[in-house]
């Protein structure tokens, strides 16, 4: 059975390849839009993703502004966090497809392959025309999203430091009598006390614990527990794949720390702290379980604490932004980010002359000027200057989702993960204080970028049966015993084993440049 899903895995991801090759000499909408004249605005079109509750109206006045400035024309499909990954597979496979697409991971086996066909431009020999954009974006996010010495895509940056980790209700805690936990044990006896002792004073006990999630390819929220057993950092899933234990690459799965946190995790399952659905929960319903009240841990970075403030300020308007706190870290770990959050990469069905316009675009976008729409908007719109002082409407800045621009173009702040210029004082003296200590023990997951080419074909098939099998020992469905026997497999199967001497090997490659 598992020969058989292996092989339609890998006729799936030729055919996709074939698809972006053909879109690639056949022309899509790159190859179909306008490149604009010397004094025109060039027409650009991105599919990108939104986190917001809705995508920033069409024809915003801060879009408006930003390709005035640019001398560009956008044409921008916004497509929920939720939808993305299915969307993406199906543009990618269309071969039709816009100037700009938002790639979020680009060391995935799909992209690989379809940079490895030809499909994407790399960027690499351009660059050095657009001081603007390679002078702003961070060195780190540039050489950590090269593929075959190539960039093909222009990075994401973003802060390192204070990267997704557990954020903890506060005010439960006090309500508790509760100190901060620091330990696995300690968390865990936070979370029993939160389902069971009715910390939101209301005489029921309708609470959980955690509000996570996991899905069929990765752990999701969940992913955390094993972080924190494994003291590293795991990939944007959550999910932790590989430690460097004495200057080795190891899978993380073979650890016994990944039992531990497996077992860690079937517990609190059985006890009722995680959501009963935890397996088929959306993003959107993990935040709305959080933001109702019913759960008092979630993973998120305290610099989106306004998403959830806001509308449990409408249900308990006496809750302050510093009722929410994330915790510092949990057995002396925490995670780093890796400095950047995907990239947006352009199909080699766009020209190169509209190629080098884009670039152009990008290369006034990233200057103060233009970026600062992103972070109050337009005057008279978003707000207003008094004093001298710039006064926010933050109702209008949300509502319009202006932040939502920063998933295309993204200038990097050391603390923009950790606070925004209209939280309060005291909040943002908190929560950027909280980032100093996360320094002393963040720590980024050491395989971004390796490469492996066993495991371009066998890796999909391989996270898939791990992904299953944690959720069986987690939901109970399966003893730990089964995990045992499948690490067991896991180490005699042939391409396993060839996938982790060329992580190895590469590994070693990288540290010795």
């Amino acid at each position: 059975m598992h020969k058989a899903k292996g092989k339609a895995l890998k006729v799936g991801m030729l055919v996709l390849a074939s698809s972006l090759v053909l879109g690639a000499c056949s022309g899509g909408n790159g190859s179909g839009s306008s490149s604009g004249s010397e004094d025109g605005p060039v027409d650009i079109s991105i599919m990108s993703v939104f986190f917001t509750p809705s995508p920033p109206p069409s024809n915003n006045e801060v879009q408006q502004k930003i390709e005035e400035v640019t001398n560009a024309k956008l044409d921008i499909q916004w497509v929920s966090a939720n939808n993305y990954p299915d969307r993406l597979n199906v543009t990618l496979a269309s071969g039709d497809l816009p100037d700009i697409v938002y790639i979020g991971d680009p060391f995935s086996s799909t992209f690989r392959t379809a940079v490895n066909q030809g499909a994407f431009w790399d960027l690499s020999p351009f660059l050095e025309d657009y001081p603007n954009l390679m002078g702003t974006l961070t060195d780190t996010a540039w050489e950590l999203t090269r593929i075959n010495d190539g960039n093909y895509g222009i990075p994401r940056p973003r802060p390192a430091e204070a990267d997704t980790f557990f954020t903890v209700r506060a005010d439960w805690l006090e309500n508790l009598g509760l100190d901060m936990p620091t330990t696995p044990d300690e968390l865990y006896d936070v979370m029993k006390a939160f389902k069971e002792q009715d910390p939101d004073g209301n005489g029921q006990q309708d609470t959980i614990a955690y509000a996570g999630y996991v899905n069929p390819e990765n752990m999701g929220s969940m992913g955390l527990f094993e972080q924190i057993f494994l003291q590293t950092t795991g990939q944007s899933s959550g999910s932790v794949l590989w430690k460097d234990v004495d200057g080795e690459l190891v899978f993380a799965a073979l650890l016994p720390e990944m039992r531990e946190a497996l077992e860690y995790m079937a517990r609190g399952y059985q006890e009722g702290l995680f959501p009963p659905d935890l397996a088929s929960l959306k993003v959107s319903q993990v935040r709305e379980l959080f933001q109702s009240g019913r759960a008092g841990l979630i993973a998120e970075k305290s610099g989106a604490y306004e998403t959830y403030i806001q509308p449990m300020k409408q249900i308990w308007p006496e809750m302050e932004m510093t009722d929410l706190v994330p915790i510092t870290q949990i057995n002396d770990h925490n995670p780093a980010g890796p400095g950047f959050s995907g990239i947006n990469a352009i199909p080699r069905s766009v020209p190169e002359e509209k190629v080098r316009q884009i670039l152009a675009v990008y290369d006034t976008w990233v200057t103060d000027e233009v970026f600062e729409l992103h972070r109050q908007g337009v005057e008279g719109v978003h707000h207003t200057v008094e004093n001298g002082e710039v006064v926010l409407d933050t109702a209008k800045i949300q509502s319009d989702a202006i932040e939502s621009y920063n998933q295309i173009v993204y200038v990097a702040d050391p603390y923009d993960s950790t606070s925004k210029p209209w939280f309060p004082q005291e909040a943002q003296d908190l929560y950027r204080g909280i980032q100093d200590e996360k320094e002393q023990t963040s720590s980024v997951d050491v395989s971004i970028g390796v490469y492996s080419e066993t495991a371009q074909t066998y890796q999909p098939e391989l996270l898939k049966e791990l992904q299953d099998m944690k959720t069986k020992i987690i939901l109970g469905s399966e003893p730990i015993t089964a995990w045992d026997a499948y690490v067991e497999r896991l180490q005699a199967n042939a391409n396993f084993v060839k996938m982790a001497e060329e992580m190895n090997a590469d590994y070693q490659s990288r540290k010795s440049q």
